[in-house]
């Protein structure tokens, strides 16, 4: 029997630290988590200092068990579970199972931790070990503990006012919140109408001039508020113009611009999101799996990033000097910046002692590792690698210009701008993302060469009406972006949160934005209009700070639970005796019931919010609401027979009908002939597709509306594409088609379809 008995939470990671430690140790897993409050009310004893009661988690008793067993002959335990609170608490408990079992007697227990899966970290940590951090305990106990109560006071009370089998979490209703106020603004906001006004421009090619002052005024975002304004406006310019724009002014500037910081877990999931489409819980499983160690054949089981729940953007001095090397190697020495980029992490409370997120080795490039990766792990690992090296590159030089023209008279002034990429820098590994909603640059216009005084031909003066937009909703990135802001939870837990709240179906997601569900926004106004103190975003987060503390040795954990908990229950027993199920469910309108006369009211049913007399249940008056909180207008109109035509299987009427997914064509004699056809023809693009080669791609619309377009031979042949095809071949992978690609952040371009070919290029076109 091996002399060792390494702890390790997750099995994947026991491949990879057996490979490193050799035969003398022998590796486990605990699978987690191995105890748990027992699931009653004294659990948490607030009456006795919040002594917590702990039982051990049914599903890991045969690992523990394992452990057991092991640890009976092993002469040395080692505590090898994650570097952080959680993982802190379960080597805590491990070690009170074992002591409770007198299996420790004449035994060395040591807690090691490493951020990274390594042999250098491994070993060390091994010949380093440390006792166990009870502060990192005491602090992840008071979390659980708060977490508990929370849940099993508010929980019931939800019950009691709303609905039954809803309930409530400490950091989940601020999230909550949230996107219940944005929500808010979005159906309260006023659409405005604008218009601008644009020049087309003509020196050897094509470019564009926004209007910036009309009549010598400077023109605001609501000086042209309707089409008359705008058409005089126009006629005005057009006149004074004549055919050219006058060169008054040209600035150009060289602007530099640093990298970004390594990867922390917000930002890793905030950047999966808006790159690659993963969910913050998608993100995290896969970064755990690269964490853990991954089989790279001859190399075995690996370790591909450090640990991935941090909140530092720290390097180490080793992990530095390695990436400071393999730029020179591979970038050449111009590449790097005299002196180590050093980045300064915004949490104050982020442990230094982490690091960021970076691969284990930079010279493990992605492309090298592909074959023994899956699809999803490979996009996250080339994110997180790129990220790594290009933090430490040198900056990005950019050549901008703004060419200010007017028309003779001087009385409108026109503004141009563009920047083009002079030094690329950093931006030749990794440029970070935006948020779909983020404002448009003009990064990659290129302007022509002009002289001051020099008159340019314009081709068109256009006027163009625009319209206000509300606030969008929080998509997977903007609202970790958000959380973290406020300070509402710490890195481990918005994956959780997230979940939390579609599991509990308070929040849906449409268009991969979250919106409310009326459960939510109904349990939201109970917790604000009740609960406001703990709903708030600046207590919730101070409470973090506190646990922070606790896990810094600053503050003691029960002093802090006490402080929460007196007026919290105070706030519980209140609430249930004085709080009616109507006052939270119900919100009074100023309307007559038409049956009996009492007052109406919007009411949280079994299926959502409706109308109902208040006078209920002696008037059982109702009407339907729809999705966004109107009433439907008229009823739906009767199905419209199709002309000169009869069902091609029964001879009966064929029907327009109205499905969840549009209209169609559909037999009268439905259940019993089931024929259907769609409306119309799919629209054919006259382009064939690469993948078949016998069918040409159609236009169609998904079961939301949007188009898209996909192979006629479905489903035979799944080849489909969100954007349009064009029968041009790819000139960097000869791809024989390429899509026209349109969006608010990047414009038009056209990309290559393959997922392997990176070839982008930008198709100049009319500024909004």
């Amino acid at each position: 029997m091996s002399k060792n008995l390494v702890i390790v939470e997750s099995p994947a990671k026991s491949k990879t630290i057996k490979k490193y430690l050799g035969n003398d140790f022998e590796i486990l897993a605990s699978y987690g988590h191995v105890r748990d409050l027992e699931p009653k009310e004294a659990s948490v004893d607030v009456e006795n200092h919040f002594k917590m009661k702990y039982q051990l988690i049914d599903r890991n008793k045969r690992h523990v068990d394992a452990i057991k067993k092991a640890a009976k002959t092993a002469e040395s335990i080692y505590l090898a579970t994650d570097p952080d609170r959680e993982g802190e608490a379960i080597s805590w408990h491990i070690y009170e199972l074992l002591k409770n079992a007198r299996l420790l007697k004449d035994k060395t227990v040591h807690r090691i931790a490493f951020n990274e899966i390594t042999k250098s970290a491994v070993t060390e940590a091994v010949a380093h070990p440390r006792e166990l951090a009870m502060e990192l305990v005491n602090a992840q106990q008071a979390r659980r503990a708060l977490d508990f109560l929370v849940g099993f006071k508010l929980s019931p009370l939800l019950w009691k006012k709303v609905r039954r089998g809803l309930s409530a979490g400490r950091v989940q209703s601020p999230a909550l919140r949230m996107i219940v106020e944005r929500e808010l603004e979005i159906e309260a906001f006023e659409v405005k109408e604008y218009w601008g006004i644009s020049a087309e421009l003509q020196k050897k090619r094509k470019f564009f001039a926004k209007l910036t002052e009309y009549n010598q005024q400077k023109l605001e975002q609501f000086s042209l508020i309707n089409d008359a304004q705008a058409n005089d406006a126009l006629e005005t310019i057009k006149q004074a113009a004549n055919g050219s724009l006058i060169v008054d002014s040209i600035v150009k500037k060289q602007k530099r611009r640093n990298p970004a910081a390594p990867f922390i877990t917000s930002t890793l999931q905030q950047d999966a999101a808006r790159k690659l489409g993963f969910t913050t819980k998608k993100t995290m499983m896969l970064a755990q799996q690269l964490y853990e160690g991954i089989d790279l054949g001859k190399e075995g089981s690996v370790g591909l990033i450090t640990y991935m729940r941090t909140d530092s953007t720290n390097l180490s001095q080793d992990a530095v000097n390695e990436i400071r090397m393999f730029i020179t190697e591979s970038y050449g020495s111009e590449s790097l910046p005299s002196k180590p980029r050093v980045y300064k992490t915004k949490n104050q409370n982020a442990q230094e002692a982490h690091e960021a997120i970076r691969p284990t080795s930079a010279f493990r490039k992605p492309d090298e590792i592909k074959s023994a990766l899956t699809q999803d792990q490979y996009k996250l690992y080339a994110l997180i690698w790129k990220r790594a090296v290009a933090c430490q590159m040198i900056h990005a030089v950019l050549n901008t210009v703004a060419i200010e023209l007017v028309t003779e008279n001087r009385a409108h002034r026109f503004k141009a701008t563009g920047s083009v990429i002079h030094k690329p820098g950093f931006l030749s590994v990794y440029q970070e993302a935006k948020d779909e909603d983020a404002e448009a640059t003009d990064e990659g216009t290129i302007l022509p060469e002009v002289k001051e005084g020099e008159k340019i031909t314009v081709n068109d003066i256009t006027a163009k009406q625009h319209f206000t937009e509300p606030p969008p909703r929080y998509s997977e990135a903007s609202l970790v972006k958000a959380l973290e802001e406020h300070g509402i939870g710490r890195p481990s837990t918005y994956a959780t949160i997230i979940s939390t709240l579609q599991q509990r179906e308070y929040v849906e997601v449409d268009k991969k934005r979250f919106k409310p569900t009326d459960v939510g926004r109904v349990v939201n106004g109970f917790l604000t209009n009740y609960f406001k103190k703990y709903v708030e975003y600046s207590f919730t987060a101070n409470l973090e700070d506190e646990l922070d503390n606790i896990a810094e040795g600053k503050l003691e954990w029960v002093p802090v639970l006490e402080e929460f908990w007196q007026p919290f229950i105070k706030q519980i027993t209140d609430i249930d005796a004085n709080v009616k199920k109507s006052d939270v469910t119900q919100e009074a309108l100023d309307e007559d019931c038409p049956e009996c006369g009492h007052k109406l009211s919007i009411r949280l049913g079994r299926t959502g919010r409706f109308i109902g007399c208040t006078n209920y249940p002696e008037c059982k008056y109702t009407r339907a609401l729809t999705k966004d909180g109107e009433e439907p207008q008229e009823k739906k109109a009767e199905p419209e027979i199709v002309p000169d035509r009869k069902c091609p299987s029964c001879e009966s009427d064929l029907l327009i009908k109205q499905g969840r997914y549009g209209k169609f064509i559909g037999c009268s004699n439905y259940p019993n002939c089931k024929h259907m056809e769609p409306l119309e023809k799919p629209k054919d693009t006259g382009i064939q597709c690469p993948k078949c080669k016998k069918n040409n791609f159609v236009e169609k619309k998904s079961r939301k509306g949007k188009v898209f377009y996909a192979c006629a031979g479905f489903p035979k042949c799944k080849n489909s594409f969100w954007y349009p095809p064009i029968e041009e071949e790819c000139p960097k992978c000869h791809s024989p088609i390429l899509l026209h690609k349109t969006t608010k952040k990047d414009g038009e371009q056209k990309v290559c379809p393959n997922e392997e070919c990176d070839y982008v290029l930008n198709i100049e076109s009319n500024p909004s």
